[in-house]
């Protein structure tokens, strides 16, 4: 997480989406921090165990409101315009997609990536 930690900041250093996280988990112990990263992959976990599904389904539209209900409680608000963005980092190739297809099965962070963008209105 602190690679991840350090690209966050950099991108996003300014924003007040960041300082909220800032502020959000200043408190966090390392092991609450591991629990947390747990149980997001646990969210993902379920995103693999469908990704042979429709990504519009009702089943995938509710785990991207599950994604989305977590971010916002443990990290930061997250807007669709932030999670439209977070499903375009899981759909590119880096380090985003290559930790969830690991965790959760190939395709996985495409299949995420097509649900958050069908939740936000891109994908009809």
């Amino acid at each position: 997480m602190t690679e991840y930690e350090k690209q966050a900041k950099k991108l996003w250093g300014d924003t007040s989406a960041y300082k909220e996280y800032e502020e959000k988990t200043k408190g966090y112990t390392q092991e609450d921090h591991n629990v947390i990263a747990d149980k997001m992959m646990a969210i993902f976990g379920e995103f693999g165990e469908m990704r042979d599904q429709s990504a519009a389904s009702d089943e995938a539209q509710a785990l991207v409101r599950k994604l989305q209900d977590f971010i916002t409680a443990h990290y930061y608000t997250c807007t669709d315009v932030i999670l439209s963005g977070l499903g375009e980092a899981y759909e590119s190739g880096g380090e985003f997609t290559k930790n969830i297809n690991a965790a959760a099965g190939e395709g996985t962070a495409e299949f995420a990536a097509r649900a958050i963008k069908a939740y936000c209105g891109k994908v009809k």
